[in-house]
C-alpha cells in the first residue's frame, strides 16, 4: 500500500514538473485561473456595479476610456469595464455548465455503450452517429430558439449538441479496459455490471476526460457567446460577452470600445482553456512520460 501511495506520488511529481516546464501550459493555467476568480467575485470588483443589474446613465454616453471608465462607456452611458466583468459570471458558468452536463451524458451512455456491447451498443452508437451529422451550432440555435431565451435553456441546448465526442471517447477506453485482470477480478468476486463500470472501469479512463473537458471549455464560452450575439441567449439586463458584442457592432468603428473590450474577453477565455487543455494532454500523454 505504501509503495503503490508512493508511486502515485511521485507520477504526480513528475506530471507537475512537466507541466512547469511549458510556458504556455502555465500561461493557461493563469488566465483559467484568474478568469475563474473573475466569474466569481468580477460583480463585486466592478466599479460600478449596478450598471450590471440594467442602470443607465445616459450623460455619459459612448465615453472614450478614461481614468473614470477605463474601457469606456456604451450607448446607455454603462461602463463597459462593469459589464465585461458582470458578463464573466454568465459565460463563463455557463460554458462550465455545458461542459459538465455534456459529459456527464456523454460518459454515462459511452460506458454503457462499451461495457454492454451488442445491440446496446448499435442503438446508442447510431444515436450519437446521428446527432453527428447535425452541426453543434445549428442543433443549439433550434433547439434554444424553441425552448426560449435564458441561461437555462441555454445551456441545455448546447449541452444536447456536446455529449456523444465524450460518448465515443468513453466507449473506446471502457471497451479496451474491460478486459483487463482487474476487471475479472472483480467479476469473480460476485460485482455486478453497474459496481464494475462505476467503481472500477470508469475511475480509470476519466483522465482523457478531463482533459477534453478542458479543452472544450473555450469552445463552450464561444458557443454561448454566439448565441447570445445572435439574441437566443440570456435576456437583456443580464450582461453576456456575445450580447455585449451584438449590440456593441452597430456602433463600430466610431465607438471602437464598447466592442473590442468583450471580445477580447471571450478571446483571452477561449486562448487560456485551449493552452491549458494542450498542457494537460501532454502531461498525460503516455508517450510523452520518460
Amino acid at each position: 500500500m505504501t509503495a503503490a501511495l508512493s508511486a502515485r506520488r511521485e507520477a504526480w511529481r513528475r506530471a507537475v514538473y512537466r507541466f512547469g516546464r511549458s510556458g504556455l501550459s502555465v500561461t493557461g493555467l493563469v488566465l483559467v485561473l484568474l478568469l475563474l476568480f473573475l466569474s466569481i467575485f468580477g460583480p463585486w470588483l466592478a466599479p460600478y456595479p449596478e450598471h450590471i443589474t440594467g442602470s443607465i446613465s445616459t450623460a455619459s454616453r459612448f465615453g472614450p476610456p478614461s481614468a473614470k471608465h477605463w474601457f469606456g462607456t456604451n450607448e446607455m452611458g454603462q461602463d463597459v469595464l462593469s459589464l465585461v466583468l458582470g458578463g464573466a459570471r454568465v459565460s463563463v458558468l455557463a460554458g462550465l455548465a455545458v461542459v459538465l452536463l455534456g459529459a456527464a451524458v456523454g460518459t454515462v451512455v459511452g460506458a454503457v455503450a462499451g461495457y454492454a456491447g451488442g445491440w446496446t451498443d448499435e442503438l446508442l452508437m447510431r444515436l450519437s452517429d446521428l446527432k453527428l451529422t447535425i452541426p453543434g451550432l445549428f442543433l443549439a440555435m433550434a433547439v434554444a430558439a424553441a425552448l426560449g431565451p435564458g441561461i437555462v435553456n441555454m445551456v441545455i441546448a448546447i449541452a444536447l449538441s456536446w455529449w456523444p465526442g465524450y460518448a465515443r471517447l468513453v466507449r473506446g477506453e471502457v471497451m479496451a479496459k474491460k478486459e483487463e485482470l482487474f476487471v475479472t477480478a472483480a467479476r469473480a468476486v460476485g460485482a455486478g455490471p453497474g459496481r464494475i463500470v462505476f467503481r472500477h472501469i470508469l475511475p480509470n479512463v476519466m483522465t482523457p476526460v478531463i482533459v477534453k473537458m478542458s479543452l472544450d471549455m473555450g469552445f463552450a464560452i464561444l458557443t454561448v457567446a454566439s448565441l447570445g450575439f445572435i439574441g437566443i441567449g440570456v435576456k437583456p439586463p443580464m450582461p453576456e460577452w456575445g450580447l455585449l458584442l451584438s449590440v456593441a457592432r452597430s456602433y463600430m468603428p466610431d465607438f471602437w470600445w464598447t466592442a473590442i473590450f468583450p471580445g477580447l474577453a471571450i478571446f483571452l477565455a477561449v486562448f487560456g482553456f485551449n493552452l491549458l487543455g494542450d498542457g494537460l494532454r501532454d502531461v498525460f500523454d503516455p508517450r510523452s512520460k520518460r
